[in-house]
């Protein structure tokens, strides 16, 4: 299913980049080729693969495959403008283990426009291709929904506007908690929520049981059972943040910290250390996110401070709760259809969760 989707995106990549060197060759070869690379270039389709599997799960074996494999190409490109324009708010350097595509366009031009002049720039670039990542996204979604039935067009269409909307909302969320140094657990979990589980796990979801014309029950608890592992999701992403392996994770390890990003993982261990009284864990975790030069030594300050205050362990047992409770979810959902076990396998694969049945070796993304 990945490849057909990969195939979908290259037919629509090739149309647009032919418009975008029509308008202007230079755009089109630092801005416009720049994104088709990017989103041909990595990820495991995972929302994708979400939408298609709910709607096989959900017994449509002859529902709307056209308009599925469209939406599913569509929600790989909505997921280039998150990625983009993240890595420009954040300053970061790398992304799926290469340089971000905001430096990338600044070292072109470095030896012409200066260091100053080519950063400006290619902080531009990178926000203008998260905007066009974004047109082609809803130009290739609106494209999808013409062949349906007015009633399914209308529902896809809220579910696609209501994804977009929760996408930027959680992304101002994470700003702005960096900036105010929000650090409740309650807050972070909302952050995380809007952020990240909605958009990659939950509406692809909401999507594939529309398509497959679920009945509203099934519709709730299939949303809940992909609300579940979306959080479990993002917090899987926190604890990769700190602990993880850089040549799995494609990021450096300690930028969230260095950035002051307000995850679950940073207010439970904050939390746990005011409450217990640990002067020296809430020391670190007070002074130390935030901090864009923090060094190696200080990161591992940081990292024995979460382990000391029991954050990590704590968050590693959320993320098995809210992956069971999605298990239940789906449960209760009855899906029937030939694809009801590949989307179970999927939903824990986003916890970062092995298949049912086989042993835990690590947590894969």
């Amino acid at each position: 299913m990945p490849g057909t989707v990969g195939r979908v995106l290259d037919r629509y990549l090739e149309q647009r980049l032919a418009r975008a060197t029509a308008a202007d060759a230079v755009f089109a070869a630092d801005v416009a080729l720049r994104v088709a690379d990017f989103t041909r270039g990595g990820g495991r389709r995972m929302r994708g693969q979400l939408l298609w599997w709910t709607m096989r799960a959900c017994g449509r074996e002859d529902g709307p495959v056209g308009t599925a494999l469209a939406a599913a190409a569509a929600l790989e490109l909505l997921q280039t403008c998150a990625l983009v324009q993240d890595d420009v708010m954040d300053r970061a350097a790398t992304r799926r283990g290469r340089r971000a595509l905001h430096l990338d366009v600044a070292a072109q031009y470095a030896s012409g426009a200066g260091s100053r002049g080519a950063a400006e720039l290619g902080s531009a670039a990178g926000v203008l291709a998260g905007d066009l990542a974004l047109v082609w996204a809803d130009d290739l979604a609106a494209a999808a929904q013409e062949d349906l039935p007015p009633h399914l067009r209308d529902q896809v269409r809220q579910v696609w506007s209501d994804l977009r909307t929760e996408m930027i909302a959680g992304q101002y969320a994470d700003l702005h908690g960096q900036v105010t140094r929000s650090r409740t657990p309650g807050r972070a979990l909302r952050i995380a929520r809007l952020k990240s589980a909605m958009y990659s796990v939950e509406r692809p979801v909401h999507l594939g049981a529309v398509l497959a014309g679920a009945n509203p029950e099934q519709v709730r608890e299939l949303r809940r059972a992909g609300r579940c592992a979306g959080i479990a999701f993002q917090l899987r992403d926190d604890l990769d943040g700190v602990f993880g392996d850089p040549a799995r994770t494609g990021k450096p390890c300690g930028d969230d910290i260095r950035s002051g990003k307000p995850t679950y993982l940073l207010a439970v261990a904050h939390a746990r250390a005011v409450a217990r009284q640990d002067l020296v864990s809430a020391d670190v975790l007070e002074r130390c996110p935030g901090d864009a030069d923090l060094d190696d030594g200080a990161m591992e300050e940081v990292r024995r401070a979460l382990v000391r205050t029991g954050a990590r362990a704590a968050v590693q047992s959320r993320i098995e709760r809210l992956s069971a409770r999605s298990a239940e979810h789906l449960e209760r959902a009855r899906p029937a259809g030939p694809g009801a076990d590949r989307l179970a396998d999927l939903l824990r694969a986003a916890a970062g969760l092995p298949p049912r049945g086989a042993h835990r070796t690590g947590a894969t993304r």
